[in-house]
């Protein structure tokens, strides 16, 4: 079979990553922009300067084809995933009439306020297409059921105008919407002089990024179970109907038509707690690390290896980042004595992800009433071996991490592959483009130590400090 590429892309909320993939999955090339750093312009704002989403893409579209070899003409189409969550403003040409507010300003969740310069209100998705193509075209499966007035089980815009009473927005003003996996429009002449894409290459809708990444990262299994280590962390597993009245997770349109996927609860902030102690400890630190021709990550880990399972006492409640109706939470470190060392702390960290996660997914799948086989683990922190067999002890199944992390440009490729014929349908795309890398399987001493302080501490810590925290915040209001 003649070498076959797709394009996908992943416009994250710290950077924007593209991958150049081939027919069976493997990454040819890649290219990466960070985006810059949010402003809050007041207490509760969270917006992206400037146009920093589309010039993230372009720059990084541009890095990526000085580093390609191929032939643009075997480049089939590309898929687009962006950001969910955020809210998007467009003027009658469609470019922006206001800062892009991004999934953390609280603004976002509000009814929309509408103001004579904004034609458009969308999604992140729905703006990039439009750069690309000139098509005020997006996919329904970005269209957050919470900020727009989205028909979740017939995968489109509402007909009950309660729904946009709810959300304040008028039907004019809510772009033109299709199903994952359509092709939206063709790259313009303006975006490939912009981008070096080729002119006319087909743009595929995709859904919002973490639907993407379950698609890249082989999520279509209805046994399985997908942790998913990102600036948001949360967990999903595959459904096959909308259930709009649950407790312990919401349902979420997924990347392959009238497939659903099923959320948990998740942590904000996620792995930037992570890179917030890498930080934290400094240049001196990280110094030390390359002496060694190490990474301050893997030098980390080493140490953090050397600790034993349950840090020696040492716990922590993640929750450096508030969610807006909650602003009391606070993270927590608490059990320390003279023994801990930052190996501690960073073990600690994994662990308290790890705990917080477990029993946000086995709410779910309880109520759900799945017994999952296995756990598949996707984002930068399935690099790390030792993240992931505290994963595989804490969860107790089976933790699988796949060739390509990456999974959201994966996704994005998968879908575009499906939309331009290279494969028939998204089983067979997954089958060829999706492949395990390791499994790490749980150790049943490790198992039972975290399952006994789960048990006796991990779940009930957040409830034992609740009222704490909220004095606390009171007094420092």
């Amino acid at each position: 079979m003649q070498e076959k590429y797709c394009i996908g892309v992943d416009s994250g909320s710290q950077s924007t990553k593209i991958y150049i993939i081939n027919q069976r999955g493997e990454v040819v090339c890649s290219a990466v922009q960070p985006l810059r750093p949010v402003i809050a312009r007041q207490p509760g704002w969270v917006e992206h300067p400037d146009d920093d989403l589309w010039d993230s893409l372009k720059t990084a579209l541009q890095r990526l084809f000085e580093a390609f070899e191929g032939n643009k003409e075997d480049i089939l189409g590309m898929g687009l995933c962006a950001i969910r969550c955020c809210r998007v403003f467009l003027k009658s040409d469609g470019l922006l009439a206001a800062p892009v507010m991004s999934w953390m300003d609280v603004r976002a969740y509000e009814p929309f306020q509408d103001e004579p310069g904004i034609a458009y209100t969308g999604s992140t998705s729905g703006y990039l297409t439009f750069r690309l193509t000139g098509e005020l075209k997006d996919t329904i499966a970005n269209a957050y059921q919470q900020q727009f007035p989205t028909d979740m089980e017939r995968w489109t815009w509402s007909e009950d105008p309660k729904r946009y009473d709810a959300c304040g927005i008028p039907r004019e003003k809510l772009l033109d919407i299709h199903l994952p996996g359509k092709i939206l429009g063709y790259v313009t002449a303006e975006a490939a002089a912009e981008t070096g894409l080729p002119q006319g290459l087909p743009v595929v809708s995709t859904a919002n990024d973490k639907a993407v990444e379950a698609l890249g990262s082989g999520l279509i299994d209805l046994r399985a179970g997908l942790l998913s280590l990102g600036t948001y962390i949360t967990s999903m597993v595959m459904g096959m109907e909308y259930r709009p009245a649950a407790e312990n997770y919401f349902t979420n349109l997924s990347s392959v038509p009238y497939r659903y996927l099923y959320e948990s609860s998740g942590i904000r902030g996620g792995m930037w707690h992570i890179s917030w102690f890498k930080e934290l400890i400094g240049d001196e630190f990280a110094g030390k690390a390359e002496a060694y021709g190490l990474s301050a990550e893997e030098l980390l880990e080493q140490e953090a290896s050397l600790v034993s399972v349950g840090s020696d006492g040492l716990m922590i409640m993640p929750d450096w980042l508030a969610p807006s109706e909650e602003l009391f939470k606070k993270g927590v470190m608490i059990g320390f004595n003279q023994q801990h060392t930052r190996g501690h702390i960073y073990r600690a960290l994994m662990e308290a992800i790890a705990m917080r996660m477990k029993n946000f997914f086995d709410a779910m799948t309880r109520e759900i009433g799945m017994v999952p086989e296995k756990l598949i683990v996707c984002g930068g922190g399935s690099n790390s071996k030792l993240f992931m067999q505290i994963v595989a002890d804490v969860f107790g199944i089976r933790a699988v991490r796949n060739v390509v992390n990456g999974a959201a440009a994966l996704g994005s490729a998968v879908s575009a592959a499906v939309a331009t014929g290279l494969y028939q349908d998204y089983e067979e795309a997954v089958s060829a483009m999706v492949h395990e890398q390791d499994v790490f399987f749980p150790d049943n001493t490790h198992k039972e130590v975290y399952a006994r302080l789960n048990e006796s501490a991990y779940s009930k810590l957040p409830h034992m400090l609740e009222d704490t925290l909220k004095t606390m915040h009171d007094a420092y209001r």
